[in-house]
């Protein structure tokens, strides 16, 4: 699989189609059939204890598996999340980025299939992991 989209273009894309949470992440870069996402942990980020809540690193999870797609069919803004599961592993810390590591297992002409690993820096061991499955516009 080529990449369609550098890591300029996902945040240019990310910044222009959700700029509602565009600020909280950033591309790190390109890996084989994916991306590397950074959130980038705020106080708005935390659940009491200390800790990043779910549903953040859910939406680092959707967002970085979302970038991955973009970056190998181009910027079609109408793919959408059809599954999701995610698996809490580790406890990450406040004050501390995460970084999630999407790749796609499967890019079909109607549906994309991967997962991502989400890990605390320093990037150790993973603090999450997520099986997630889109739903491609079709091509016109």
């Amino acid at each position: 699989m080529q990449h369609q989209m550098d890591e300029a273009a996902l945040a240019a894309f990310l910044a222009r189609e959700f700029a509602q949470v565009a600020d909280d992440f950033s591309i790190e870069r390109l890996l084989p059939g994916g991306v590397a996402v950074r959130l980038r942990v705020a106080e708005r980020h935390l659940r009491p204890g200390g800790t990043v809540s779910g549903p953040s690193i859910f939406a680092l999870a959707d967002v970085a598996f979302y970038l991955a797609i973009l970056s190998h069919i181009g910027p079609l803004a109408l793919a959408v999340t059809t599954s999701a599961s995610l698996d809490f592993l580790r406890k990450p810390e406040a004050g501390r980025d995460l970084i999630a590591e999407a790749r796609l297992l499967k890019l079909g002409r109607r549906l994309a299939v991967g997962d991502v690993m989400i890990f605390s820096e320093p990037v150790v061991e993973p603090v999450a992991r997520a099986s997630l499955t889109y739903s491609l516009p079709p091509k016109r």
